[in-house]
């Protein structure tokens, strides 16, 4: 009996995740495989999604970082300067203020923890390295410090090469993409900063691609970004998506929703959701807010895509 065909359907229709070795500033992490999970930890007063730790202490960072390794994350991002939309830039050396002591910390306590830093802040990322980080996640993709990609080369650290679209003191003024152009505007801005990153020594093998969801995408072009994200695999090199909590899934979901719902609640299965697909399009690395929803959502995906 021939197979039943309906018009539009087609098996496999998931993205062919590729296999990398991630070289970081001491060990590597094997991509492909399983999709990884990057627990953020807010060292900031004024995160957008109310987990700011620096009005609680270091203990309370220290502790709340730990409990994310504990939940089985494969690797912490800290993260001391809020990069939401407006939010008020932050000097380097407060950035450190806050940042360094909780490293330190945390590697005292664990010192295999696998610890990214974000920051475009080189001078940051250059005393972050010297204390035992592994991971510079810049989401300006080397363009906002000069120094920065000499700063990664020298230190030898993987790299988080996000794509923005200007700065998010700019991003409410920002005009809208028509759908057709907003891929090719990522990827190739994406293209340029891996040039970028190589010509100033940093191998291609520290490299992992972010698109900067919601880093001026806005609204539903972050949805557009998200279906079409599997042709970023032309780039050759992995994929992080850090969607985690963005405003765009929650204005999806409000309609269906309880109005007293904290933002952490609201946007838990969107999340989750939302993971799910950017995994199915090829994503290697998730960054979030809560582990364990990550960690269900990632293995469903994985099961899919081995099936597949």
């Amino acid at each position: 009996m021939r197979p039943l065909y309906i018009p539009g359907y087609h098996q496999g229709m998931f993205a062919t995740r590729s296999s990398f070795d991630w070289r970081l500033r001491s060990r590597s992490l094997a991509l492909g495989e399983r999709t990884l999970v990057m627990a953020i930890v807010n060292l900031t007063p004024d995160s957008f999604s109310g987990d700011g730790l620096a009005v609680q202490g270091m203990d309370a960072a220290v502790a709340a970082a730990l409990s994310q390794l504990d939940a089985g994350a494969d690797i912490l991002d800290l993260g001391a300067e809020s990069t939401r939309p407006g939010a008020t830039p932050v000097e380097a050396a407060a950035e450190q203020q806050r940042l360094l002591p909780v490293l330190e910390a945390i590697l005292r306590e664990r010192p295999e923890a696998v610890v990214s830093i974000d920051t475009y802040h080189a001078a940051t990322a250059l005393a972050a390295a010297e204390r035992g980080a592994e991971i510079i996640n810049d989401v300006s993709g080397l363009t906002w410090d000069d120094k920065m990609a000499g700063v990664v080369a020298a230190t030898g650290c993987g790299l988080v090469l996000m794509h923005t679209r200007g700065r998010f003191t700019e991003w409410k003024e920002l005009p809208p993409l028509a759908p057709e152009a907003l891929l090719p505007l990522v990827r190739d801005g994406l293209r340029e900063q891996i040039a970028l990153a190589k010509a100033s020594g940093v191998a291609a093998g520290r490299i992992v691609l972010d698109p900067g969801f919601g880093f001026g995408k806005l609204g539903e072009e972050n949805f557009t970004l998200l279906a079409r994200m599997d042709a970023l695999a032309a780039l050759e090199l992995p994929v992080l998506a850090g969607i985690s909590r963005k405003g765009f899934l929650g204005a999806a979901v409000r309609h269906t929703q309880r109005a007293e719902l904290s933002l952490a609640d609201a946007r838990r299965t969107a999340t989750t959701a939302a993971n799910v697909a950017a995994i199915l399009a090829g994503a290697h690395v998730l960054r979030v807010h809560e582990v364990q929803p990550a960690r269900e959502g990632a293995a469903i995906a994985d099961k899919l895509l081995a099936s597949g």
